[in-house]
């Protein structure tokens, strides 16, 4: 069906050249918001009424006739009838709708997924400082940044994941302070113990270990702790690769993972930091003032300007940034997306006015960026706040622990990444249809079901006559499969993957009504094999719509 619906969509566009020059490049098709309109839906007379100084009905019937006079309508098109000011309505023949299931069946995974094409996106999500566990924030970042990155290899780029740590900065002295006193004896609630130190029992774990003289692995380090109570540059290290541990565990547990680990220390190291400053002076675009050196980001559409570095002679955290990101425009990646919480809103301007100052070839706009609300935990009908180990916040691992990795990530992308989102722990562990994952994988396996007890080779249903599926619950089915290469394309644009859990509950819902209307295994076997097919493929395009968001497809629940 999609070739077929090129082909018309070929044919329309050239159609409307003929009526008005360039018209053709309003040709498209829209799915009519009625299903009993049609299958597709034109509104190009409308739009070219005006400059043909016509009627819009009067285009919409001439455009009509010289489509019905086009090859590929003839073959394809059942009828095309005219709708209020101008709107155009094409039936499709149920042939055209069937070839769908063969298109599926023939493409397998690659279903929906277009070709490559050459460019490379990096996705940069996560970025947690290593301070504490991973919380239900950072699961939602994580869960958005991994499902964006499959809908975007489906579009055909290459998707580099990278998870950036703050490795340096003011957090993680108090950590290193958090985790000495710990080592000392000192507890929260102590008169030596700092209001803004970190609370969490994982604090103490970190403690005895260092006193224990452990030594602890991460994705990227390993460090052996002296036991030295007064040594806080040595206790830092220690606690520093004892969280990269745990948040490591985290990723795991959620089956995400990166690519790279790029260190924040690492800008000041190599010298990046300073190189990015002195770029920015030699360019014009900084200034002293008040002992502080400024950045001219007012040139760039900021509402003021930005200081840089303090009088203390430190660097604000926005600097780091914007080296940062040269280096991601150095190592060839011409787009980037980052997945950050709204909290980060304000660095945007000021990160994008740095790279164009800094006058290396970044385009305007360069990075994307998604930003996500925090998620709160409902459980027993009530909010749930905190975590003991964590102290302060639910974190990921308790998330899973309570439900399931595959009803985490389902759940944190089923809305818009801005909208608040309550997470429902008593809604997730349900077996039911009022549980939205539970419910596109119960389609999946139901699927299965049918097509175990039928018992034959699922590759033997591609080139079956699929002439039997021409029943309205048949025809919906399909016409539902044939939306998915459209869907990922546009969820892919709009860094969308809401739309995808959307369209699954829509297929899934599709699929049980038409196993509600239509037994499958039937004595006719022309027509069980054709219903065969329908379902063989429709339980393909439900595991390839859960993989871009990384949920399994059980095969029996």
């Amino acid at each position: 069906m999609l070739r077929i619906k090129q082909e018309l969509l070929a044919g329309l566009a050239t159609t409307l050249d003929q009526l008005a020059p360039g018209g053709g490049a309003k040709a498209g098709f829209e799915s009519p918001k009625v299903a009993a309109h049609g299958d597709l839906a034109i509104t190009a007379a409308m739009q070219l009424a005006k400059p043909l100084k016509a009627n819009p009905r009067q285009v919409a019937e001439q455009l009509k006739a010289m489509l019905l006079q086009l090859p590929a309508y003839q073959r394809w098109v059942a009828d095309i009838e005219i709708a209020g000011p101008g709107f155009i309505n094409v039936r499709l023949l149920p042939a055209a709708k069937q070839q769908i299931v063969h298109e599926v069946l023939a493409e397998g995974a690659r279903f929906g997924c277009q070709p490559a094409l050459g460019r490379r996106l990096m996705v940069e999500f996560v970025s947690a400082n290593p301070t504490g566990p991973l919380h239900v924030g950072h699961g939602r970042q994580a869960a958005l940044g991994d499902a964006i990155c499959n809908l975007y290899q489906t579009q055909g780029w290459d998707v580099y994941r990278e998870f950036y740590y703050n490795d340096a900065g003011v957090q993680i002295g108090t950590l290193a302070t958090s985790t000495q006193l710990r080592v000392k004896g000192f507890k929260p609630g102590d008169a030596e113990w700092p209001e803004a130190a970190y609370n969490g029992d994982y604090i103490q774990d970190i403690a005895n270990d260092y006193l224990a003289k452990k030594t602890v692995h991460s994705d990227d380090r390993e460090f052996t702790a002296s036991g030295d109570p007064d040594a806080l540059d040595d206790i830092r290290l220690f606690a520093v690769a004892c969280l990269r541990h745990e948040q490591d565990l985290d990723l795991q547990a959620f089956a995400v993972k990166f690519d790279n680990y790029y260190l924040e220390s690492s800008l000041y190291t190599s010298g990046k930091v300073d190189a990015t400053v002195q770029r920015l002076r030699e360019a014009g675009k900084t200034y002293e003032q008040d002992g502080a050196l400024w950045l001219r980001t007012t040139d760039y559409g900021d509402d003021k300007d930005r200081v840089m570095r303090k009088g203390d002679g430190s660097y604000t955290y926005f600097v780091p940034d914007v080296a940062y990101h040269i280096t991601k425009w150095e190592r060839g990646f011409d787009k980037v997306i980052n997945i950050q919480g709204t909290d980060h809103h304000g660095t945007i301007a000021r990160v994008r006015a740095g790279l164009q100052a800094a006058g290396v070839g970044i385009p305007e706009g360069y990075p994307d960026y998604v930003l996500h609300t925090m998620v709160r935990v409902v459980r027993n009908g009530e909010e749930v706040k905190i975590s003991k180990r964590a102290g302060s916040y639910v974190t990921l691992r308790d998330l899973i622990e309570w439900t399931s990795k595959d009803a985490v990530r389902f759940f944190l992308l089923s809305r818009k990444p801005d909208t608040e989102y309550t997470f429902d722990v008593d809604l997730a562990v349900q077996k039911n249809n009022d549980n939205p994952v539970y419910y596109v994988q119960y389609a999946h396996a139901r699927i299965c079901s049918v097509l175990a007890s039928w018992g034959g080779d699922v590759a033997s249903l591609g080139g079956v006559d699929l002439s039997g599926l021409d029943t309205p619950a048949a025809q919906a089915l399909m016409l539902q499969l044939a939306r998915f290469p459209a869907m990922l394309g546009a969820a892919a644009a709009d860094f969308a993957p809401h739309d995808v859990t959307f369209y699954l509950r829509e297929l899934a819902a599709s699929y049980h009504s038409y196993y509600d209307a239509e037994r499958i295994l039937v004595d006719d076997e022309p027509l069980r094999l054709a219903r065969l097919a329908l379902v063989a493929a429709t339980a393909q395009v439900l595991h390839n719509g859960l993989a871009v968001l990384g949920v399994s497809a059980p095969r029996k629940m």
